[in-house]
């Protein structure tokens, strides 16, 4: 199922504007990945159920006052543990990772890391831009972004692979905007580099 569903996936060409940038949502179950992309979808906070298989939405995003919005045609996919085998599905010639986690659920951090570095090390992901979303900020229990960062070992990911952790809420919507931003300009870097790179060896 996953594979036909990844042949779909939109493959932009390098632009300076794209018409619309391949992006998946992963991480733990009950991290908020639902409720995040409902949220970038409606501007509002949506209570889900947890996902059994996965949702995809085009998102607009407005990234920066001159460049306008882009599109992110948005793939959230189940964590629950039965469900992260296909995550590698899903994830083959995406232009961008997000992986969620539940800052305020330090027990889970272990599991996490092990996931993020598990997908990011697959050959398929080797330099695909990484936006760690430390979730729930609006809860008083939730780690602060630099302890998040040291439990999930994000200086561990491959030097190959650009990555930015970044505090946000569902609920509230905060820390969004600014990591969309992040992940679109670590896309459009990566993109130029590749595109470089392809016209050097012809």
């Amino acid at each position: 199922m996953g594979n036909q569903l990844t042949d779909m996936a939109p493959n932009a060409p390098f632009l300076p504007h794209f018409q619309c940038l391949h992006v998946v949502v992963i991480g733990l179950d009950s991290a908020g990945k639902t409720s995040l992309l409902y949220r970038l979808k409606l501007r509002e906070f949506v209570k889900t159920i947890p996902t059994k298989g996965f949702n995809t939405e085009k998102v607009k995003v407005a990234v920066g006052a001159s460049r306008g919005a882009v599109n992110f045609q948005v793939w959230d996919v189940g964590g629950q543990d039965k469900l992260r085998p296909l995550w590698k599905s899903y994830t083959r010639r995406t232009d961008g990772l997000v992986f969620v986690v539940d800052a305020a659920e330090l027990e889970r951090m272990e599991e996490a890391k092990v996931e993020l570095h598990k997908i990011t090390r697959t050959s398929e992901n080797q330099g695909v831009p990484v936006l760690v979303l430390a979730n729930k900020q609006d809860l008083a229990a939730a780690l602060a972004v630099g302890e998040v960062e040291k439990l999930l070992a994000v200086h561990e990911l491959s030097a190959h692979t650009p990555h930015h952790v970044q505090g946000c809420s569902a609920v509230d919507g905060q820390g969004l905007q600014a990591g969309l931003e992040r992940l679109y300009e670590m896309i459009v870097k990566r993109k130029k580099t590749v595109k470089h790179n392809k016209s050097r060896k012809r």
